[in-house]
């Protein structure tokens, strides 16, 4: 048995049986993979895939038992390799995130600016997409960490901690009648067209709960996954917008004035996750205390600790999140 032979096979399944895709994700040939996974079935003496014709179909129950080793098997293999690293020079690396727009533009920026500062010899890389494709990016070790705030249930795979909570913000030009109020309420926000994000990002599911709790239909005449975009259509005069509170800079945003909203809507939580039994560098941990600062050391093996059923207590049973 090879180490080559259950990468390809892990590639396989990630890429939906697709034995061209998996030979183009690794670089290498289509006929080499089938051929090295023909040769890992004969030694192991079971069939791994259902075919039909050439065409894999289905994974069998053999395949499956195995195939969860060998991804445990490759996870163990590159912890070793960090664990090397980590003692002949700890001041180099790489360093891969995968998150939404939000995240990337607003709240990013000042904590790559001190890790760079701190590590100038880590590489550092930034995917960014929903949160399925987040979380499948970090299961599959492509990032070394997810940062997310909706659709946790794409992240069952994946050790998910909370860093901050943060609410919205009502954007209209200057002058709107909504900033004639002094309380804004959900219906009178109602009363005009919406724009916000995409469901399934940024906080999207508590700003349709909130209106479906008061038994109101918002106007959601346009969405988006960037807020720099539902800016730019609010300045066009399409409706108001509903985005992060952390995406409105006064500064930048001249033209548009913010109407606080955490009295409309129940407040977010954004959380960083890495895959289980990822082997977490000195920098790595750094960086999750730069991103948020309850989350030390100490805390972070917690919580890896807690989520192999070794520990009973909850490690964030006293921490105090920040608010934006």
């Amino acid at each position: 048995m090879k180490l080559q032979q259950l990468r390809y096979l892990c590639a396989i399944v990630k890429n939906n049986l697709n034995v061209t895709a998996a030979a183009g994700r690794l670089y290498t040939s289509q006929p080499g993979i089938s051929k090295q996974i023909r040769l890992l079935e004969d030694e192991l003496g079971v069939q791994l895939f259902e075919r039909s014709g050439k065409q894999l179909t289905d994974i069998t129950t053999a395949g499956r038992a195995i195939i969860d080793r060998a991804e445990c098997a490759l996870v163990t293999i590159e912890s070793i390799r960090q664990l090397a690293c980590e003692f002949s020079n700890p001041q180099s690396g790489s360093l891969s995130i995968a998150t939404t727009h939000t995240q990337a533009r607003y709240v990013l920026p000042p904590v790559i600016r001190a890790f760079r500062q701190n590590y100038s010899g880590v590489g550092l890389e930034m995917h960014q997409g929903n949160p399925e494709q987040i979380s499948e990016m970090a299961a599959s070790g492509v990032v070394d960490f997810a940062i997310a705030t909706e659709a946790m249930e794409y992240f069952e795979d994946l050790v998910m901690m909370p860093c901050y909570h943060w609410n919205r913000a009502i954007i209209t030009p200057c002058g709107h009648p909504l900033m004639e109020m002094e309380t804004p309420t959900l219906d009178s926000v109602v009363q005009y067209p919406i724009l916000t994000y995409v469901f399934g990002l940024t906080g999207r599911s508590n700003l349709d709960m909130a209106f479906k709790s008061k038994n109101l239909t918002a106007n959601v005449v346009f969405t988006a996954t960037d807020a720099d975009v539902i800016k730019t259509y609010v300045r066009l005069g399409l409706g108001v917008g509903i985005v992060a509170k952390m995406a409105y800079d006064s500064r930048i945003d001249t033209d548009l004035c913010a109407i606080d909203a955490s009295h409309l809507f129940e407040p977010s939580t954004t959380k960083i996750g890495f895959r289980r039994g990822m082997f977490l560098r000195g920098y790595h941990y750094d960086f999750i205390r730069l991103f948020s600062s309850h989350l030390t050391r100490d805390v972070v093996d917690a919580v890896v600790k807690a989520g192999s059923n070794e520990a009973r207590e909850d490690p964030f049973d006293k921490v105090v999140l920040q608010v934006y």
